[in-house]
């Protein structure tokens, strides 16, 4: 028979300790740990709830990721070991980045991802109701859109979905923070190979939608459509339709220049915003802390 000293015992409880400590079920029960405050608003590839986290008491953004979707999705990187959307979500820390707090699976095999709660209006619906809030804020809100990208740059990956949508406005009008990273990419040569043609159709660069390389700059041109828009609620190719088609235009058509929906639009911003757009990725800014030193002392929108 198998027996411990009093001495021994202390350490084999440890032992065990750390054995079931291993084998926990880290699956989360979210119909029981989350009390949902708010319908879902239903993303590509995923449900985002208002939600009340019952273990702290705070009230937080709850993504719940559609299994299928992610899986066609990641199945485009099998065998690159690719970090998951909470991965890099919680790697970045920036003011003008909305702050992931946990994320894992739940029970039923869903990742899910736990986010701080932004009180604010997405920014493409400030543009489709031409809301006045960012009136003479649009310079500020420039700078802070191109701040959360050249953190999530800096810190290795590619956004990919830049956009309204992704940005949520604070109730006055006067900052941001950028979400989603549900396409987001590591600044790795296998990431940026030919091919991949994710993303929202009217803010792709073409490279993406001609399915040629790619790299960091294709946040740029997608910051340039965000941008244009902001100021001019029309897209820098009018009457486009919402598909890869009208995403065809990007390098087949001109844009219209920006001043000209805006005569009044300050001249370094509207020159900056209109080499975003350049076709050729190598006539654009080169970075995102570019465009920050070209546009970090406009003091207004207009000249």
């Amino acid at each position: 028979m198998l027996s411990l000293s009093a001495s021994n015992r202390p350490m084999a409880v440890s032992f065990f300790n750390k054995l079931q400590e291993m084998f926990k079920d880290r699956r989360v029960d979210t119909a029981e740990r989350f009390q949902l405050l708010r319908e879902a608003v239903s993303g590509t590839m995923s449900n985002f709830h208002m939600a009340l986290d019952r273990t702290t008491g705070k009230t937080v953004g709850l993504k719940l990721l559609d299994p299928e979707k992610t899986a066609v999705f990641e199945a485009r990187f099998k065998g690159l070991k690719k970090p998951s959307e909470g991965e890099i979500a919680l790697k970045l820390k920036h003011p003008r980045i909305v702050e992931t707090l946990e994320a894992g699976t739940t029970k039923d095999g869903r990742h899910y991802i736990v986010m701080e709660f932004v009180q604010g209006t997405g920014l493409h619906t400030v543009i489709k109701n031409q809301d006045k809030t960012i009136d003479g804020k649009r310079h500020i809100l420039f700078r802070q859109m191109t701040e959360a990208i050249e953190a999530v740059h800096k810190a290795g990956f590619i956004h990919r979905d830049i956009c309204p949508r992704n940005f949520i406005v604070a109730p006055d009008g006067a900052s941001l923070k950028l979400i989603d990273f549900g396409l987001s990419l590591p600044v790795q040569r296998e990431y940026m190979l030919p091919g991949n043609r994710t993303g929202t159709p009217l803010f792709m660069a073409p490279e993406i939608v001609r399915r040629k390389q790619t790299d960091q700059r294709v946040d740029l041109f997608s910051l340039g459509v965000s941008v244009y828009q902001m100021w001019s609620f029309d897209f820098p190719w009018p009457s486009s339709d919402a598909t890869g088609t009208g995403a065809l235009q990007h390098d087949s058509r001109d844009p219209v220049p920006l001043d000209q929906y805006c005569p009044k639009i300050d001249p370094v911003l509207s020159k900056v915003i209109m080499q975003c757009l350049a076709p050729d990725p190598n006539r654009r800014p080169p970075t995102a802390e570019a465009i920050l030193r070209i546009i970090r002392n406009v003091a207004s929108d207009e000249r």
